[in-house]
């Protein structure tokens, strides 16, 4: 039994180490998990502010600015105005060949409501290009208060970008939820993940751009220029 002891004793001694790939593998795996770890841990927490996004119930502000991408934005930008949340309203990034009237007719509202109170911005073909048009807009008429209205999973880049480019102005979030991610799961729904996951995504790289201190192409289709009346 003596011999039999020394004889396993022998045999843990001489057990193989783990080989040096071995052990690199396993520091790279942890030193990997580390940061995915916390991005996904930023991606849960920018789900669950858009998730907690809602409209103000008494939103008031000197202007309004939508941000293109869909008609229930600018339907909602619209009730807006006629309810006299802000005196005026910007529709920014609208297409080159739609017109003030097309627009006036979707969301079925007056002609003298888009003659006095709304412009157009034909420039913008990206949430930077809304900035930089929202800008020069704001600056144009010296507005200090502005309502955003955009999607709930767009309006954190939105604002980001709009401060970043008018950070002397006040901008209050009119988020319209097409997907409301605090009463479904959104995680089994593919279209609504791809969604935030793309926006997450350009958000980090806005944010980490803004860190940074780059400065990012004016998102214009062509040189600045100002909005126009939708109907003259």
């Amino acid at each position: 039994m003596a011999g039999g002891g020394k004889w396993q004793g022998g045999a843990e001694q001489e057990r193989p180490r783990r080989g040096p790939l071995r052990k690199i593998l396993r520091r790279t795996f942890f030193i990997l998990l580390v940061p995915l770890a916390i991005v996904v841990a930023a991606f849960l927490n920018f789900a669950d502010t858009v998730a907690s996004l809602q409209p103000p119930e008494d939103p008031k502000a000197e202007a309004i600015v939508v941000l293109t991408g869909g008609f229930q934005r600018i339907d909602q930008a619209v009730d807006l105005l006629k309810s006299g949340a802000g005196k005026r309203l910007l529709i920014s990034g609208v297409h080159p060949a739609t017109t003030g009237s097309q627009i006036r007719r979707n969301t079925q509202s007056s002609a003298d409501l888009f003659k006095c109170c709304v412009d157009i911005g034909h420039e913008a073909i990206d949430t930077i290009g809304n900035a930089t048009e929202a800008s020069q807009w704001i600056s144009d008429r010296g507005y200090k208060r502005v309502l955003v209205v955009t999607n709930n999973y767009h309006m954190p880049r939105s604002l980001l970008e709009l401060r970043r480019a008018r950070p002397e102005t006040e901008f209050i979030a009119y988020p319209v939820v097409n997907s409301d991610l605090k009463t479904t799961n959104w995680l089994r729904n593919p279209m609504v993940l791809k969604s935030i996951l793309l926006e997450f995504g350009k958000y980090t790289v806005a944010s980490v751009r803004d860190m940074a201190g780059a400065r990012p192409a004016s998102g214009l289709r062509t040189v600045p220029s100002r909005a126009t009346p939708a109907e003259e």
